[in-house]
């Protein structure tokens, strides 16, 4: 923590550190930003272990301990934390089981994508597979349908069945679902785009397209 007088939630956190045996040092506020990376850490940073991803198997268990069909987000190479905390965070207050990203060439869980996911992270499992495909494959054998977003499609989401069980693929920020991932999908949907501007930031379609499945599986 910074030294010097403290105000607000910073209380609450010194009691629950207090609480959970979690030792408190007061540093520098240079000593704070250059830990943090940054300056905006509001004057309290937490060093932890890596994140603890989880097994694919794992978030299809979720859905049966809950007595849900599986509702799982895929996303193909999703490069930025802002939007990667976004869509966790979505995922997270959407009801979602889990969430699946790829080792290479897209973002991991880290500090960034942490905060802006407002501790989402520490409720939703991640699963972070070698190969997007065989995470699809191996969904499809345990009865998910996999809908990809793409605008290469005459469908709509709000026309298609979210309630059964459902995984959502998100492709990347610049070129979208790859060619394979895309070939893999069982049905793709688009979102209308009535502006000058014809994409979306990939963390508002996520959150479009599982608002719809969470509007489904309600009325059902």
């Amino acid at each position: 923590m910074s030294e010097g007088e403290k105000h607000g939630s910073i209380h609450k956190i010194i009691a629950l550190a207090k609480e959970k045996k979690v030792i408190v040092n007061e540093v520098s506020r240079a000593k704070l930003n250059q830990m943090a990376q940054t300056e905006n850490n509001q004057g309290v940073i937490a060093i932890v272990p890596p994140f603890d991803y989880c097994d694919i198997d794992d978030i299809v268990e979720v859905a049966r301990e809950r007595k849900e069909k599986p509702f799982i987000l895929i996303l193909d190479g999703i490069e930025d934390p802002h939007n990667l905390g976004s869509i966790i965070r979505t995922a997270e207050t959407a009801g979602a089981h889990g969430v699946i990203i790829p080792k290479r060439r897209a973002c991991g869980v880290n500090s960034t994508v942490a905060k802006v996911s407002a501790g989402a992270v520490e409720h939703m499992k991640i699963a972070r597979v070698n190969n997007i495909n065989e995470a699809i494959n191996y969904l499809k054998e345990n009865d998910v349908w996999i809908c990809g977003t793409d605008m290469d499609t005459d469908k709509y989401y709000y026309d298609e069945d979210f309630t059964g069980g459902i995984g959502i693929v998100i492709g990347s920020e610049g070129y979208g679902i790859s060619r394979l991932v895309k070939e893999n999908c069982d049905f793709l949907v688009k979102i209308p785009m009535k502006g000058k501007i014809t994409s979306l930031n990939a963390s508002v379609s996520a959150g479009i397209v599982m608002y719809e499945a969470v509007k489904q599986r309600i009325a059902k």
